[in-house]
């Protein structure tokens, strides 16, 4: 929370909103870390500016289901899909 509070945010809420929005796809736990919110260096954010849309789904997905811990039901929810629509991503991505 300080490092976002001390940081300066020359492009106002839409940069909060898509650093935020980047640290959630690119964290590798359940909790953002300083690290994830790339503040003072572009790498996280150059990774995902780097990746198609359909490897970005996936990670969407695989964070997903591990935060639920497997269960497709609540990945499906998180995700804003049926469970259905999730079943044809995990098997398109072969997961």
């Amino acid at each position: 929370m300080a490092a976002i509070l001390a940081y300066a945010w020359p492009g106002n809420v839409r940069e909060l909103d898509h650093t935020l929005e980047r640290a959630v796809l690119l964290a590798d736990d359940a909790e953002i870390k300083v690290a994830d919110l790339s503040l003072t260096t572009g790498d996280r954010a150059a990774q995902l500016d780097q990746m198609t849309l359909e490897e970005v789904e996936r990670v969407l997905v695989q964070k997903a289901l591990a935060r639920s811990g497997g269960n497709v039901a609540d990945a499906a929810k998180a995700l804003g899909l049926s469970r259905s629509a999730l079943y044809r991503r995990l098997e398109r991505f072969g997961l």
